[in-house]
């Protein structure tokens, strides 16, 4: 879909039912382009599908939209730059899972060349990378307060997907570990395991930072988000849509 298409439709005259079909499929297949086209591609298109969506949204205060959170949201599109901060993501093995107790996490399994046949056959024996972000989240005056509470890695056998039930366990369990007072876990962020150091780096101001968040839209199936990792950084955008 290009940017006269979009032009030639008043998206106002459109129900949001159909604003939200029409977002979906403008973004369907881009989610793995580079970020700095993907950034120019929100600009071009995407932008007044999100303003129209955002003057509609059915619950405009953030403590209305507290409730609407917890579950498991798949993200079907996003500028967010740590998401790619590894090659081959595997986008239908990416999830947001936000639990009544005020945690949630940012999860994504990376497996280089999943898309090539010659390696899918060799699952078996090839590992894949999971990497998660653990937050906290809540409310105060009318804003999301999101507070970065720290990296979790695993290499696990590719053969082995990363599913829902499998990411919600491995989720609980680095909770749970980190809330025990003795928990070896109480370790400085700094300690991010076997990764280069350009890669630390990067580690470092992602668990450092404090994110801004704010939903442009929500409702129980479909979020549009606006975050910044810091004040100073470009607002970055995404589209969310409920699995559980």
């Amino acid at each position: 879909m290009t940017r006269e298409m979009t032009e030639k439709v008043d998206l106002s005259q459109l129900s949001t039912g159909a604003l939200k079909e029409r977002l979906l499929k403008t973004v369907e297949g881009r989610d793995s382009e580079p970020l700095n086209q993907k950034v120019l591609f929100y600009k071009q298109e995407l932008e007044p599908l999100f303003a129209e969506l955002s003057q509609r949204n059915p619950f405009p205060n953030a403590e209305d939209q507290l409730p609407l959170v917890p579950g498991v949201w798949l993200t079907v599109w996003s500028t967010i730059p740590y998401q790619d901060i590894f090659p081959g993501r595997i986008f239908a093995q990416s999830y947001q899972i936000f639990h009544d107790d005020g945690y949630y996490a940012n999860i994504a399994r990376y497996a280089p060349g999943h898309k090539f046949p010659i390696l899918s056959k060799l699952s078996n024996i090839l590992l894949a990378y999971d990497f998660m972000i653990i937050q906290k989240f809540e409310v105060q005056e009318g804003q999301w307060i999101i507070q970065n509470v720290g990296i979790e890695q695993a290499f696990r056998s590719r053969a082995i997907p990363l599913n829902i039930g499998r990411a919600d366990s491995w989720f609980m369990s680095k909770v749970e570990t980190r809330r025990s007072p003795s928990s070896a876990h109480a370790q400085s962020n700094s300690q991010f395991g076997k990764v280069d150091k350009s890669t630390a780096k990067k580690f470092e101001r992602i668990s450092t930072a404090s994110p801004q968040l704010e939903h442009l839209y929500i409702d129980a199936d479909f979020r549009l988000v606006k975050s910044q990792r810091e004040a100073k950084q470009r607002p970055s955008y995404t589209i969310a849509i409920r699995q559980q």
